[in-house]
């Protein structure tokens, strides 16, 4: 297939995506990424559709005065695409975009939009997943990242977003495959977990299950509490765990969410951004009322575990997520009771004496889940949001019940196009 031509372009606004917006030549719109409104920039065409483009800058003609240099020139367009921008040009395209995804539905918010952050814009990533790229020229296993908008890679030797000791594990696992010439077409990923205080787990997903990859008195020698060779079914993409085929050390971590500790497993269900999190369950905190709360979507219990009281009900689907909900509540003493069900299927938990509390994935609510809500009218729902052109959506359909109390935005991936999103919802007098 012939490769996409590069184009030159002036790039308009950001948009939800998290890219610039351009025109192509031919009148297309062009969804760019590494490129800042105001700036011109030749663009790699990476897709071409009816009605847009989209591609990555490869030069930039002329720079808008918001741009800076990257942590990671030859990465960050695979992890983090805002590294070019400072964290205060960060903070105010965040909003804006928070602002853009409520006026689409007609929806004026009732203050200005704050997004909170606490300046660490690096290694603040708890959780990384590399892959792997064979280096034909120097005959050696690279870590890498896949380039965004293609199916090709990037060697790495880390990314700036991770917490140090993650890097440094990776590389002295990259540096065991190697010495056994292990190449990457037997590997599927290397995924790495590190607790706040610089514990790390290890998942190294494989496609051949004879090959010894990682043994005992090597893996001893790890800077690692511990981890796991797992064989990930090569007929899918995903690295999914199919058999556990070696398990080394101790698998679990600990950590503290506002006082109140938490196990988890290397793949289990927990926040990227601990201290992000906790300011935004403070002010979650602060809405709940007396009485009973329910927790939809709840994952692992994190956010009703922390602030929901003593009389919660926790909802979660994954049957994985479900299950370390179910091992925090015992090992808690908690009387929360727990519901292995989609939201949807626990509507009977919806009932006008509860406090709600959404935390959705990025599709948003249920529509089942909204008409239960505005059928049993809780006096209070709180609504955190990892997308919120879909809350957005979710609030106006809401509205014939629901007014909005108060809102506010936390970045919890600094240096991406990601935002999390607080909206309390009262019922309209």
């Amino acid at each position: 297939m012939a490769k996409f031509p590069v184009v030159r372009t002036t790039l308009d606004r950001i948009v939800g995506g998290g890219q610039s917006l351009g025109e192509h030549p031919d009148g297309r719109k062009l969804f760019v990424w590494g490129g800042l409104p105001g700036e011109v920039v030749d663009v790699q065409i990476t897709k071409k559709r009816s009605r847009l483009a989209e591609g990555r800058v490869v030069e930039v003609i002329s720079s808008s005065h918001e741009r800076v240099e990257p942590r990671d020139p030859q990465s960050y367009l695979s992890t983090s695409p805002w590294q070019i921008m400072a964290m205060e040009s960060e903070l105010h395209y965040k909003a804006a975009l928070i602002e853009e995804a409520f006026e689409l539905h007609d929806i004026v918010l009732p203050k200005a939009i704050e997004v909170r952050g606490d300046n660490h814009r690096y290694n603040y990533r708890n959780k990384v997943e590399f892959s792997f790229y064979w280096d034909t020229e120097a005959s050696q296993l690279e870590l890498a990242f896949f380039i965004r908008g293609s199916k090709g890679k990037v060697a790495v030797d880390g990314t700036s977003l991770a917490q140090e000791p993650i890097n440094v594990l990776a590389r002295a696992i990259r540096d065991v495959l190697r010495a056994k010439s292990i190449e990457a077409r037997s590997l599927k990923t290397l995924l790495i977990r590190c607790d706040v205080a610089g514990n790390c787990t290890w998942q190294l997903y494989v496609k051949d299950i004879d090959i010894e990859y990682i043994s005992q008195p090597e893996a001893k020698l790890l800077q690692a509490q511990g981890g796991e060779i797992i064989y990930s079914d090569p007929k899918s993409p995903a690295s999914r765990i199919t058999e556990r085929l070696a398990t080394y050390g101790n698998t679990v971590l600990t950590d503290s969410i506002l006082g109140i500790e938490f196990n988890y497993a290397t793949e289990g269900f927990f926040q990227v951004n601990i201290p992000l999190y906790e300011m935004a369950l403070r002010d979650m905190q602060k809405w709940l009322h007396p009485g009973p709360v329910l927790d939809m979507y709840s994952g692992v219990g994190t956010i009703g575990l922390t602030i929901g009281g003593t009389d919660l009900t926790l909802v979660e689907l994954d049957p994985y997520a479900a299950a370390e909900m179910k091992q925090n509540i015992k090992r808690l003493g908690s009387s929360a009771v727990a519901v292995h069900a989609a939201s949807e299927a626990a509507l009977e938990h919806i009932s006008p004496h509860a406090t709600i509390i959404l935390d959705p994935p990025r599709a948003g609510l249920h529509p089942d889940v909204i008409h239960r809500l505005v059928e049993q009218k809780p006096s209070r729902i709180i609504y955190l949001s990892c997308n919120p052109v879909t809350q957005a959506r979710d609030v106006a359909l809401l509205a014939e019940a629901y007014g909005i109390r108060a809102h506010t935005g936390y970045n919890f991936f600094p240096a991406t196009p990601h935002i999390e999103h607080l909206v309390v919802l009262d019922l309209n007098a």
